[in-house]
């Protein structure tokens, strides 16, 4: 059996920075073992691993800290959200756990098993889970205690066309969904980020897909800790589903970079 590799990575940015660019969903790796667990066909995954993942945007979020004057954090998932979604609450009793996509998924975008019935959760919660969500609070708490401030940007990407699995697939499907937090997005983040991703043909809030990311700790009880979601089309950048990048790519980095500078004072 090959090695596992790292479940997750932080990359030093600045000291001085406090913005940490979090990359959960772009790799597609799902370690051995996990995979003995998982129904599938290897035609079958590759598919679904096509449509799940947020293809390219770890590279994405690397040339947007390239190009930025000072230089923010990231923290990078090293595994596919089929291993687990670190983004999801681990007792999630709301819309994502009924359609089979809570914080372990047992269904696919399109309905299929992913896990076979009554699969226990707990394992991959207790090794991937809950060691990501600790890393990802430390790294936050490393901002706030360098600076005095987090700013988290998640950064994502999504289908031109709704799958079945979206619980709000009829909405607005713009250029760039920017997702927020009525207690952790402030006015003046959200209007950073229209500005920046102006010239991609408009930006909207909250559909197909809302909110933000922000570790339970500090979750509706710091305002020191602000967080925007950025949701972005891939028709923009890539050739859907899971195909190569093209030339957009670079475009949304260097907006990217943008507001990060602009989240810098820069």
């Amino acid at each position: 059996m090959s090695p596992e590799p790292p479940p997750f990575r932080l990359l030093p940015g600045a000291p001085g920075s406090p913005v940490l660019l979090h990359v959960p969903h772009s790799s597609r790796v799902i370690p051995e073992g996990v995979r003995d667990g998982i129904v599938l066909g290897d035609e079958e995954l590759a598919a679904e691993l096509g449509h799940i993942t947020d293809s390219h945007t770890a590279l994405l979020a690397a040339k947007a800290s390239a190009a930025c004057a000072v230089a923010p954090w990231s923290f990078v998932n090293g595994l596919s959200r089929l291993v687990v979604d670190p983004e999801r609450f681990p007792d999630e009793r709301e819309e994502m756990l009924a359609a089979g996509m809570g914080a372990v998924y047992t269904r696919t975008t399109h309905g299929q098993r992913l896990r076979p019935p009554g699969a226990d959760p707990e394992p991959l919660l207790d090794r991937y889970f809950h060691p990501y969500a600790r890393a990802m609070t430390a790294a936050v708490d490393g901002r706030l205690a360098a600076t005095g401030r987090a700013v988290v940007i998640d950064v994502h990407s999504y289908p031109a066309t709704a799958l079945p699995y979206e619980l709000h697939g009829t909405g607005p499907r713009p250029p760039v969904c920017l997702g927020t937090d009525g207690f952790h997005t402030p006015p003046g983040l959200a209007a950073l980020a229209e500005a920046a991703f102006a010239g991609f043909g408009g930006t909207g809030l909250n559909s197909p897909f809302p909110g933000t990311y922000v570790p339970l700790k500090h979750y509706r009880t710091d305002r020191r800790v602000t967080a925007l979601m950025i949701e972005i089309r891939r028709d923009l950048y890539m050739t859907e589903p899971g195909g190569p990048y093209g030339p957009g790519l670079d475009a949304l980095a260097s907006a990217l970079a943008v507001l990060v500078d602009g989240l810098t004072g820069v």
